[in-house]
C-alpha cells in the first residue's frame, strides 16, 4: 500500500481511485473544516482544467478517516499524483504534524473484526442510528392493515397472499438504513400504542449473551396477536456487515384460530469501510399456515453480477401437497404482486431467455462483489398482466435522506411527552441518554453516554457472575406485561 505524508496530512493509498486521510483523534474538531478546504482545492484544481472528482465519507473508529473517492481519466498512479500536488506546499493552519502511526486504530479495528460476530465488540456511535434495536423490531408494525385485512378473510389463500406481504412490507423500512441500531440495554423495553392502526406492543432485551429481543403485540380489535425473539447474529466480512436475524416470528388470526411463523432473510450492508454504502436482503422466507398446512416459500435474491436482481423477491404458495396455488413477485423496497403460477413461470421463461441474449453481449466482472452501488436493469417492477396488488411501500418523507432515511413510522418511534414520560417505566429505550443525545445531533455526548452505559452493563454482569445470580426479567412473560 502506498503511502505518504505532508505537514497537514496521513494519506494512505488505496486500491483503484480510492484513498484514505486519517485525522487522530485530537484533530476530530477540525475535520469539517478540513473537508470544506479539501473541496475548494479540488474544484480550483478542477479550474485549471485537471480531469479530477472526489465524493467523501467520513468513518469514526479510535482515529477518524476521510474516504476520498477519486474520479479520474487516468490511472490510480496518477490519481495519487494529482492528491500530491493538491496538497504539496499548503498548510492548514488549524491541523498540526501527525504521528505516522496515527492510522493503525483504524487498521486495527478493521483487523481486530474481521470475520467475527460484532454483538461482542464495541462499535463507534458513528455508525449508529438514534433508535435501540428494540425500536428496529417495532417498524414490522408499520403496515398492520395487511394483517387487519388477512383476517377479514375467508379464503385461504388471500390470506396467506396478505401474511405474505406483510411479512416482506417488515423488512422494507431497511432500504438505505445504513446506520446500526444501538444495542439494547439488559432489561431495556419499549411500548407502543397506536390506536390509528390498531395494535400495542411491547418488547423486552432478554438476554445479553447472545442478545436476545423478544417482542409482543397484538390489536386492539382482539383479531391478531404478532410476537418473537430475534437474535442479530452480525459477521463482519473485509468490505461488507451480514445480519443475520436468527428467531421464528409468529402471527395468530385469532378469529380463523391460524398460527404462521417464519423467519427474516439475511440483510447486508455493503462498503463499509470505503465506497457508498448499499444495503441487500437475500435468503428464502417459507411461511407455514400451521392448521392448512399451506406454506409461502419466498426467495429474497442477492442483487447479481450486473444489478439485475437487485432488491427482488419472489417465490409460491403451495398447498401441503405442494401444488402451487399463487406465484408472487416484487420488490422488497417496493411492492409485492400476486399471479396465476401458469402466467408467472411463461413470463420467466421469456424473460431468461432475454437475459441470456443480454449476457452473451457482455463480458462478465472478476469481483463477486460489487464495490459501487449496482443499478438494475429497471427501477420499478414489471407487472405482469392479470397481476394483483398486494402491497405498496408508502414513499419516505422529504427530509428522509438528513434523517437517517427515516420513514415517517420511524421517525415518531422517539416521540415523548411529559403525560408519557410519567406513565413509561424508566427501562424504555426513549428515555436512553445516548440515543438522545445522537438524536439531537451531540455525537460526542452519546459517544461518552454510550461507553458509561455499556460498563456499567459489564460490571452489574461481573457481579451477577460472582453471586451466581440469574437475570429475571420482572414479569414472567411478556403477555403478562401487555395484559397487566
Amino acid at each position: 500500500m502506498d503511502t505518504f505524508h505532508t505537514s497537514n496530512f496521513h494519506i494512505i493509498g488505496g486500491t483503484g481511485m480510492r484513498l484514505v486521510i486519517v485525522i487522530t483523534p485530537h484533530l476530530h474538531r477540525y475535520l469539517k473544516p478540513c473537508l470544506g478546504w479539501f473541496q475548494k482545492s479540488v474544484a480550483a484544481l478542477q479550474n485549471q482544467g485537471k480531469s479530477i472528482g472526489i465524493d467523501l465519507h467520513c468513518f469514526g473508529s479510535c482515529g477518524r478517516a476521510v474516504t476520498i473517492d477519486f474520479r479520474t481519466e487516468s490511472s490510480s498512479k496518477h490519481s495519487t499524483a494529482l492528491l500530491k500536488d493538491l496538497v504539496a506546499g499548503t498548510r492548514v493552519s488549524c491541523l498540526g504534524p501527525l504521528n505516522q502511526d496515527c492510522y493503525k486504530p483504524y487498521l486495527e479495528l478493521r483487523r481486530s473484526i474481521l470475520h467475527k460476530e460484532l454483538s461482542k465488540i464495541t462499535m463507534p456511535v458513528i455508525f449508529n442510528e438514534p433508535l435501540s434495536f428494540l425500536q428496529r423490531l417495532t417498524e414490522y408494525m408499520e403496515h398492520t392493515y395487511l394483517i387487519h385485512k388477512a383476517s377479514s378473510l375467508f379464503d385461504p389463500v388471500e390470506r396467506m397472499q396478505c401474511v405474505a406481504a406483510f411479512a416482506v412490507s417488515a423488512v422494507a423500512s431497511q432500504w438505505e438504513r445504513t446506520g446500526k441500531p444501538f444495542n439494547p440495554l439488559l432489561g431495556e423495553t419499549y411500548e407502543l400504542v397506536r390506536e390509528d392502526l390498531g395494535f400495542r406492543l411491547i418488547s423486552e432485551q432478554v438476554s445479553h449473551h447472545p442478545p436476545v429481543s423478544a417482542f409482543y403485540a397484538e390489536g386492539l380489535n382482539n383479531d391478531f396477536v404478532f410476537h418473537g425473539s430475534i437474535y442479530p447474529k452480525l459477521k463482519f466480512w473485509g468490505k461488507s456487515v451480514e445480519a443475520e436475524p436468527k428467531g421464528i416470528i409468529t402471527l395468530k388470526l385469532l378469529e380463523h384460530n391460524e398460527a404462521y411463523t417464519w423467519t427474516n432473510p439475511t440483510c447486508c450492508v455493503h462498503n463499509i469501510i470505503v465506497g457508498k454504502l448499499w444495503i441487500e436482503q437475500y435468503g428464502n422466507m417459507e411461511i407455514t399456515n400451521h392448521k392448512t398446512g399451506d406454506k409461502c416459500v419466498l426467495n429474497f435474491k442477492p442483487c447479481g453480477l450486473f444489478g439485475k436482481e437487485l432488491h427482488k423477491v419472489e417465490g409460491y404458495i403451495q398447498d401441503k401437497s405442494k401444488k402451487k396455488l399463487c406465484a408472487l413477485y416484487g420488490k422488497w423496497t417496493d411492492c409485492l404482486y400476486s399471479v396465476d403460477p401458469a402466467t408467472f413461470e411463461a413470463y420467466k421463461k421469456n424473460d431468461k431467455k432475454n437475459t441470456e441474449d443480454k449476457k452473451n453481449n457482455k463480458q462478465m466482472g472478476s469481483s463477486d462483489e460489487p464495490d459501487e452501488v449496482p443499478l438494475p436493469d429497471s427501477e420499478t417492477v414489471c407487472v405482469i398482466p392479470g397481476s394483483v396488488l398486494l402491497w405498496r411501500i408508502a414513499p419516505r418523507p422529504a427530509n428522509s435522506a438528513q434523517m437517517y432515511n427515516f420513514t415517517t413510522f420511524a421517525m415518531s418511534l422517539n416521540e415523548l411527552d411529559k403525560e408519557m414520560e410519567s406513565i413509561i417505566p424508566k427501562t424504555d429505550c426513549r428515555l436512553r441518554p445516548d440515543i438522545k443525545a445522537m438524536e439531537n445531533g451531540e455525537i460526542d455526548l452519546a459517544s461518552e453516554e454510550k461507553k458509561r452505559l455499556e460498563e456499567k452493563q459489564r460490571t452489574a454482569r461481573k457481579n451477577r457472575s460472582k453471586s451466581e445470580e440469574d437475570w429475571k426479567t420482572r414479569k414472567s412473560t411478556l403477555e403478562e406485561e401487555v395484559q397487566a
